[in-house]
This record gives C-alpha cells, structure tokens and sequence, in this order.
C-alpha cells in the first residue's frame, strides 16, 4: 500500500513539473515543519517542490492560520491526509496527533529540550517520545541532498606518475 502511494506521489509531481514548466511557473510544496521533520513525505513525490511556504510552520499552526484567514471551520479540522487511498489520515499512519506530535517537535527543536525532559514536561510515556525521534532520524535523508562522491585526481595522477 505504502510502495503504490509513494508511485502516486511521485506520479502527481511529475505532472505538477510538466504544469509548471509549460506555465513557465515553479511547483509549491505543502509540506509543513511537521511532515518535514518526521519525513512524512515520499522522497521525490511531494517532497520534491521548488517552494515550502508553509515549511517553517507546525501543523498546528497552519490550522491556526487557516482560522485566522477565515478559512471553514470543516476545513480547518479536516483531518490531514495524503489522499492516496480512502480512509488515509496523516494521524492515523503517524501513530500520534497533531497537536501531541507539534507539541513533542517545538520543545525539541524550538527549545532544544532532550527527550527525558520533554517526557517530564509533556507528561508522555517515555516510548511516544522515542517513537517520534526514531522517526526523525530514521527520515534524515529525505531532509538532505544526495551524497556526492568525488575522485581526487591530483592525487592518483602523482601516483602514477
């Protein structure tokens, strides 16, 4: 199911390039502070935009924002999906809530707490807390450009000389 909809996703991307480069236009992310940092994005699918607008802000606050700006309340609590297959909810292949999980990131990353404390400070079982930085670390790549391995050269030409 996961391996079909990251095919989805990188299928969308693909006609989303097409659009942007008939258009003369870039392609605009929607990936959140959130997604981006569990790596809850397929590589290459809708991870791969030209723009993250919305890519310093929490899941959280996104929802906050759309409230603001007066966006439908339906809207504003409808449940985040990737919308690759029916029943698809974000929070429900995550394992954790919005509200729980940004909770969880800004103590890490806004305030640089580590995770015993943030347990202590959140209350949360100690194996939540894990499960999110697992997460973390297990996505970095996602967050980083591809490996460039370089030859050096000078250094086999002296060698052989």
């Amino acid at each position: 199911r996961v391996e079909k909809g990251n095919i989805m996703a990188r299928s969308r991307m693909i006609i989303l390039y097409h659009e942007a480069a008939v258009h003369k236009g870039l392609v605009i992310g929607t990936g959140d502070r959130s997604e981006i940092l569990i790596g809850y994005f397929t590589k290459y699918g809708d991870g791969g935009a030209d723009l993250f607008p919305i890519g310093g802000l929490y899941k959280t606050m996104v929802r906050q924002l759309a409230k603001h700006f007066g966006i439908p309340e339906r809207i504003c609590t409808k449940p985040a999906s990737p919308a690759l297959w029916p029943g698809q909810t974000a929070e429900g292949e995550i394992g954790i809530d919005y509200n729980t999980l940004d909770a969880i990131l800004y103590l890490r990353f806004e305030k640089g707490l580590r995770e015993k404390r943030i347990e202590k400070t959140l209350g949360l079982p100690p194996e939540i807390i894990r499960k999110v930085m697992e997460r973390i670390r297990m996505n970095q790549h996602k967050r980083r450009m591809p490996k460039i391995f370089t030859v050096d050269y000078r250094r086999m030409i002296k060698r052989n000389v």
